[in-house]
């Protein structure tokens, strides 16, 4: 009598079809990650080394008149290095033999929902950290169209930059959404940056400002309001060495393989000034009013 097992061949297509999957939707699952500057290690590097300059000012000459002030260009470097996040999925010999590709597929969403989250968790636990940690708004406030607008205010009045976004959640955009399109239409173009990653997450642009939503925002403590962001997209960064990596390990007393899902990355931030923490109010809202 033959014995059935799972052959190298079946093993690679299951690898293949879960990798695949996990690939696109960890990306897609990571809008926030998606929204800040990235940065790709080399080979054979371990960290990266990112340079901050301070702000310069010029002056107005007189003819004949030398230059006598100069400016310091008050250089400081952060360096950040990447660490590891992973996940390991155990395929039974006998899911294996079964070789259904929708099993798999099914693997590859988990697998990349998990990484997703890690990656997106990572960068949204930046936001409170940003102003010094002087957040916009408070607790029990809702993000209000005024309250918006008044954050918006306060990014271009403190120079934050000219690619701002803002990030929030979707129970706190509801009140904003709600007295920006309960007056006129409104036009929903979204800004040119904004590709099929995180388009989904988009909801609309108030004062040119593209507003995301990002449902992994947690609540603070025990209380209903949570950190969401305003910021130029040079506030934060997001350092990659290995994407995604995948390996197969034998177990043979198990009768089943270990897929091994790793990826080795660090979120950090960039220059704390050109971004503010956002508390409001993220309570889940009636249906039924």
């Amino acid at each position: 009598m033959a014995i059935q097992i799972a052959s190298t061949v079946d093993l690679i297509t299951a690898q293949r079809v879960v990798i695949a999957k996990a690939l696109f939707v960890e990306e897609y699952k990571r809008p926030t990650t998606n929204l800040v500057t990235q940065f790709n290690l080399a080979q054979g590097e371990k960290s990266l080394v990112i340079p901050k300059v301070a702000q310069m000012t010029a002056a107005r000459l007189a003819d004949g008149v030398d230059l006598t002030e100069s400016q310091n260009i008050g250089m400081t470097t952060n360096t950040v290095s990447p660490v590891e996040a992973g996940l390991k999925v155990i395929l039974t010999d006998k899911l294996v033999r079964q070789l259904n590709e929708s099993v798999f597929a099914i693997i590859g969403t988990q697998v990349g929902e998990a990484m997703g989250t890690i990656k997106e968790t990572d960068v949204i636990a930046l936001f409170a950290s940003l102003n010094g940690g002087t957040a916009l708004g408070g607790d029990g406030n809702l993000l209000t169209l005024d309250n918006l607008s008044a954050c918006i205010s306060v990014a271009r009045d403190n120079k934050y930059g000219e690619d701002l976004v803002i990030v929030h959640h979707a129970n706190a955009i509801f009140a904003v959404a709600k007295d920006f399109f309960g007056s006129t239409p409104q036009r929903l173009d979204a800004p040119s940056f904004v590709d099929s990653v995180v388009r989904d997450f988009y909801s609309f642009s108030i004062g040119g400002v593209p507003i995301f939503e990002a449902n992994h925002i947690p609540k603070i403590g025990s209380v209903d309001s949570g950190y969401g962001a305003i910021m130029s997209r040079r506030a934060l960064g997001f350092l990659t060495s290995v994407g995604m990596t995948s390996e197969l390990d034998r177990d043979g007393s198990l009768r089943a393989t270990e897929l091994i899902t790793v990826s080795d990355y660090i979120a950090f931030e960039l220059d704390d000034a050109r971004g503010a923490p956002m508390r409001y109010e993220i309570l889940a809202h009636s249906t039924s009013n």
